[in-house]
């Protein structure tokens, strides 16, 4: 599914316009964004919890050429579904 595609399910299921449900989905990809960059966790309850942590550097290979290669550290963002959220996908 598509931004494009979420938001025409967004504006059919809370009849809004399609420019309120991308103006309502935006800011709540923005204030997401917001939280991990500040607070570095986003719990919805039922639905999961989002968590910013940190990658160690390590060691790669290029797998052109087989030469090893350092991999620096970096922040990544987890996913962790919630129990509500598994029960769906079953």
């Amino acid at each position: 599914m598509t931004k494009a595609e979420l938001v025409v399910k967004i504006a059919e299921k809370a009849n809004l316009t399609k420019a309120n449900a991308e103006r309502a989905l935006n800011a709540f990809l923005e204030t997401v964004e917001g939280n991990l960059v500040s607070e570095g966790k986003l719990t919805l309850t039922g639905f999961g919890t989002f968590v910013v942590e940190e990658r160690k550097e390590r060691v790669g290979r290029n797998p052109r050429t087989g030469a090893e290669i350092k991999i620096p550290a970096t922040k990544v963002v987890k996913f962790r579904p919630g129990k509500l959220l598994k029960e769906a996908v079953k």
